[in-house]
């Protein structure tokens, strides 16, 4: 089993940037994927990367905007965040997931997640 936890969420004005991270512990040779769940809505899907880093997914709403990578010899998978706007406001989860396309399928339990607002 993989354990998962998040970090680097806040609050940021539109147009900003954040850098989420996801530190793995245990079997970390994985499939990894970011979702998010904003109040009130369904959890969705964000992003995919491979275990090797080579390929990776990303939901039409996040594309171009934000990039998913992995650092394999720290065991951290990382979520550059740019041009923020509002409507990504959400808590951030990383997990597990079977494959990197979509849809996406998460392995673990939940963790506590990040929490990341984006004011107007």
């Amino acid at each position: 089993q993989v354990q998962l936890v998040e970090s680097g969420g806040g609050l940021v004005q539109a147009g900003g940037s954040l850098r989420l991270s996801c530190a793995a512990s245990g079997r970390t040779f994985s499939n990894l994927g970011w979702f998010r769940q904003a109040p009130g809505k369904e959890r969705e899907s964000v992003a995919a990367i491979n275990w090797s880093g080579d390929t990776s997914y990303y939901a039409d709403s996040v594309k171009g905007r934000f990039t998913i990578s992995r650092d394999n010899a720290k065991n951290t998978m990382y979520l550059q965040m740019n041009s923020l706007k509002p409507e990504d406001t959400a808590v951030y989860y990383c997990n597990t997931v079977r494959s990197v396309r979509f849809p996406l399928h998460p392995h673990q339990p939940w963790g506590q997640g990040t929490q990341v607002t984006v004011s107007s």
